[in-house]
C-alpha cells in the first residue's frame, strides 16, 4: 500500500504534475481527518474480549406487578388513589452482558453496566456518564413537552415491582399516581442487549404524549480520544438511514413518523429506540452541552473544553409507547441481528448496521472489516496479527498495480523523444487555439500507435487511495480495536505510546522510496517527496490508531523487498537505467546553465 507515495510515473511534467495533485488530494484528506477528530492522552487500556451474536426479539407482555409494600395510598384522586413509594430503592437486573440499576426515584437507569467491555481505567464500562446524567437526565427518564411534568416524573417515588436483585428474563414495572397524574413504566428483560418498555401517562383521565429518553450521551468520553466528538443522532425513516452531527443538532426538535429507529451513538456504542409502531412513532433530539477537563488524569481550575451531549426520545405521537431499546456496543453481528418492526408486526425491518459509520468507503470499509474478522476468528485470535496477516494479502493482491506502472513508465519513456517533439512543434500556440487540438490528436495517435495508457501511472494509485483511506475509516470504527493488545501496544485503537510504530513507518517509507525507480518524475521533485511524505505520515501515525500505524509500517517494509526483488530483473534494470541517464542529463543541463 505504499505505492501512492511514489509510483513509477511516465515522462514529462504533466506526470509529475499528476503525482503531485494526487499526493496533494490525499493528504488534504488525511489531515481534514486529523484536525477534526482532536485527540486526548492514552490513558493506560485493558484488552477488550469478544462480543457475541445477540438476539432481538422482544420479550412477551406481561400482566402489571402489584405495588410493593413500600406504597403509601391517600384520599382518591381524579384518576384514582394516590401511589408514591415512602423512600428510594434500587433494582438491579442482570445477565451475561449487562447490570443495570433502577432508581425508583423517576423510574430510571443509573447505571448501565456493559460486562464484556472496560473503561479508561480497566473497570468495567457503565454506559451513563454520571456528570451528564446528574445535569440533563438519565436513561429511560419519561420525556414530556412540558417542562414541568417532565421534572414531576422525574423526581417522583415510583413503586416499584421488585426491589434488589430481578432475575432475567423477567419484567419490571413502577407505577405513580397523584394529584389526577397516573404513570406505569414497564420493562422487559431479555438474554439480549435488548429490552423492551411500556410507558403510559395520563392526567385526569386524558392520555398525555409519554416519550421514552436516553438524554445524556454515554459515559465513555475519558478514553484515548474524545469520542463525544463522534456522536451522531442516527434514524432511519421508511428503510432510509441517516445520521447527524452533534452541530447540525436542534435541541427539542421533533421528527414525526414513520420512525423504523432511532437513537444516538458514538464511536462504538449506541443507544437505539425500535418502536413497535413505526407509522405513528415520533423523535424528539436532544442537545446540550457541558465542560469537560482537558486533561481528565490531571484536571485543572479553568482547563475545559465545552463538548456536545446528545440524546434522544423516542415514543408514539398519542396513547402508550411501546417501543424496543437497543443499548451496548457496535459490533456488526449485533447490530445486523436486532431488526425494526416491519408492517406485519414482526421484526423483519431495517437492522441497526448503518449505525456504524464507515464514511464515503464504507464499500471498501466493510468488506476489510470482514476479511479482517474472519482472519481473527479462524487464522490467528490476536488483532494485531490479524491487521499484519491482511497487510501481506492486500499487499501481494496490489503487486500487479506496481509492475503495471512500471510497464506503462517504461513505455513513456521510450516514446518521450517523440512526446517532447510534438510538443515543441505545437509550442509557440496559445491555450486556446484551435490547433492545440492537433497537438491532442497527434499524441493520442502516438499512445495508440506504441500500445501506451496515458493513464497507465494514475489508474493503480485510483485503487490505492481509497483502499488505504478505508482501512483508515474501518480501523477508526471497529469496537474489536478498542483496547486490543499486541506486544507492548495495549489498545490498537490508540495512538502507540512509546511511537515506535511511527519511527519505523517514516524510516520504511523513506527507504522504499529510496529502492523505487522512477524515471518520470523530476528528481527535484522526487527528493522532496522522499523527505515531506514519510515526515507527514509520521504526523499522522503520531496522533492516530497504533493498528493504522502497525499496517503502514508492515505495508512499506513488505513493499521494500518487493521492490528490491524486482530491481534484480530485466524490468527494475530498464527502469533504473533510464533514471540514471535522466539525472546525468539533468545535471548535465544544470551544469551548463551555471558556466553560462
Amino acid at each position: 500500500m505504499a505505492e501512492y507515495k511514489n509510483p513509477n510515473q511516465q515522462g514529462g511534467g504533466q506526470d509529475s504534475r499528476s503525482l503531485m495533485v494526487f499526493t496533494f488530494v490525499f493528504a488534504v484528506i488525511l489531515l481534514g481527518m486529523q484536525i477534526f477528530r482532536p485527540k486526548k492522552p492514552v490513558p493506560p487500556a485493558q484488552h477488550q474480549p469478544g462480543a457475541e451474536q445477540q438476539s432481538n426479539s422482544a420479550a412477551a407482555r406481561a400482566p402489571a406487578a402489584t405495588p410493593a409494600s413500600g406504597a403509601t395510598s391517600t384520599a382518591p384522586a381524579a384518576a384514582g388513589p394516590a401511589i408514591a413509594a415512602q423512600s428510594e430503592s434500587t433494582t438491579i437486573v442482570e445477565n451475561e452482558l449487562y447490570k443495570i440499576t433502577f432508581s425508583n426515584r423517576g423510574g430510571q437507569a443509573t447505571s448501565w453496566i456493559l460486562k464484556k467491555y472496560t473503561n479508561f481505567a480497566g473497570q468495567p464500562l457503565d454506559l451513563i456518564n454520571p456528570s451528564a446524567a446528574a445535569k440533563f437526565g438519565n436513561p429511560l427518564a419519561i420525556y414530556t413537552y412540558d417542562a414541568n411534568l417532565r421534572h414531576q416524573l422525574a423526581q417522583a417515588l415510583y413503586v416499584p415491582s421488585a426491589s434488589g436483585n430481578l432475575n432475567v428474563p423477567g419484567q419490571l414495572t413502577f407505577t405513580y399516581s397523584a394529584g389526577g397524574l397516573a404513570v406505569r413504566k414497564t420493562f422487559h428483560f431479555d438474554n439480549s442487549y435488548v429490552i423492551h418498555a411500556e410507558v403510559s401517562v395520563t392526567q385526569n383521565g386524558a392520555p398525555v404524549q409519554a416519550l421514552l429518553a436516553w438524554p445524556s450521551g454515554f459515559g465513555d468520553q475519558r478514553e484515548a480520544r474524545d469520542y463525544s466528538t463522534d456522536q451522531k443522532l442516527d434514524r432511519s425513516t421508511n428503510g432510509k438511514s441517516d445520521s447527524t452531527a452533534p452541530k447540525k443538532v436542534i435541541g427539542g426538535q421533533t421528527e414525526n413518523g414513520p420512525l423504523d429507529w432511532g437513537g444516538v451513538s458514538d464511536l462504538y456504542f449506541a443507544a437505539i429506540f425500535l418502536p413497535d409502531n413505526p407509522a405513528s412513532s415520533a423523535l424528539v433530539s436532544l442537545h446540550h452541552t457541558m465542560d469537560i477537563p482537558k486533561d481528565p488524569e490531571h484536571p485543572q481550575p479553568g482547563q475545559v473544553a465545552p463538548q456536545p451531549v446528545l440524546g434522544a426520545a423516542v415514543g408514539a405521537t398519542s396513547g402508550t409507547t411501546s417501543l424496543r431499546l437497543f443499548a451496548g456496543p457496535k459490533v456488526l453481528s449485533v447490530l445486523k441481528s436486532i431488526h425494526a418492526m416491519g408492517p406485519d408486526g414482526k421484526p423483519a425491518g431495517p437492522d441497526l448496521m448503518p449505525i456504524v459509520h464507515y464514511g464515503m468507503f464504507s464499500v471498501v470499509a466493510k468488506p476489510l472489516f470482514y476479511a479482517l474478522r474472519w482472519l481473527h476468528n479462524h487464522v490467528v485470535p490476536n488483532w494485531g496479527w490479524a491487521i499484519l496477516l491482511l497487510t501481506v494479502l492486500i499487499t501481494a493482491a496490489m503487486l500487479p498495480t506496481r509492475i503495471t506502472m512500471m510497464k506503462s513508465s517504461i513505455k513513456m519513456q521510450r516514446i518521450q523523444p517523440q512526446v517532447n517533439f510534438i510538443k515543441e512543434k505545437y509550442k509557440k500556440y496559445k491555450f486556446d487555439d484551435p490547433r492545440k487540438a492537433d497537438m491532442n490528436r497527434e499524441m493520442q495517435e502516438l499512445y495508440k500507435k506504441e500500445g501506451v495508457n496515458m493513464f497507465g501511472g494514475c489508474l493503480p494509485m485510483l485503487v490505492q487511495f481509497p483502499l488505504l483511506l478505508a482501512f483508515y475509516e474501518m480501523l477508526e470504527n471497529s469496537i474489536e480495536l478498542r483496547h486490543a493488545h499486541w506486544f507492548w501496544l495495549h489498545d490498537l485503537s490508540a495512538p502507540d505510546p512509546y511511537h515506535i510504530l511511527p519511527i519505523l513507518m517514516v524510516g520504511s517509507q523513506f527507504f522504499f522510496q529510496l529502492y523505487t525507480p522512477s524515471p518520470g518524475v523530476d528528481p527535484a521533485q522526487q527528493k522532496m517527496m522522499a523527505f515531506t511524505m514519510p515526515l507527514f505520515s509520521g504526523f499522522v501515525t503520531w496522533h492516530y490508531a497504533s493498528g493504522m500505524a502497525l499496517y503502514w509500517t508492515a505495508s512499506n517494509l513488505i513493499n521494500i523487498g518487493q521492490q528490491v526483488a524486482i530491481n534484480r530483473t530485466k524490468l527494475g534494470s530498464e527502469l533504473r537505467e533510464i533514471q540514471a541517464r535522466r539525472a546525468a542529463k539533468k545535471g548535465g543541463k544544470q551544469l551548463s546553465a551555471a558556466r553560462r
